[in-house]
């Protein structure tokens, strides 16, 4: 499973966030334990949502596979969708690419697979 470069720069920044808190916490005299504190949690929460977080609207199987990002941030355009994904109605412009995404949903499960149309 590859890393992204921004998800590897959040853990970096996070740890020594985290990292930094601790000293400032564990050193005496220095004044710093509420900062501290701060930090730690600040790391900590910048550590678990690099783990945690996915690219927008693809599906946790390619997510791990690491293939081209389609438009939008959805499936790839030339890779096919499992059978068992059916289109919807439901149809939304993604606000940040401003590629307008159809929703494909697994009726059984209710996942939900997204692909931007041309």
């Amino acid at each position: 499973m590859g890393i992204g470069i921004a998800r590897l720069i959040v853990l970096v920044s996070g740890a020594l966030l985290a990292i930094g808190g601790l000293v400032l916490i564990l050193l005496p005299g220095f004044g710093g334990s509420v900062a501290g504190v701060y930090m730690v949690l600040l790391g900590a929460a910048l550590i678990v949502g690099a783990l945690v977080e996915r690219m927008r609207y693809r599906s946790e199987a390619l997510d791990r596979s690491a293939p081209p990002i389609g438009p939008g941030g959805g499936e790839p355009l030339d890779a096919p969708l499992e059978p068992r994904f059916a289109s919807t109605d439901e149809v939304f412009v993604d606000p940040t690419s401003g590629h307008r995404m159809r929703v494909f949903m697994d009726r059984a499960t209710g996942e939900r697979r997204y692909r931007a149309e041309g």
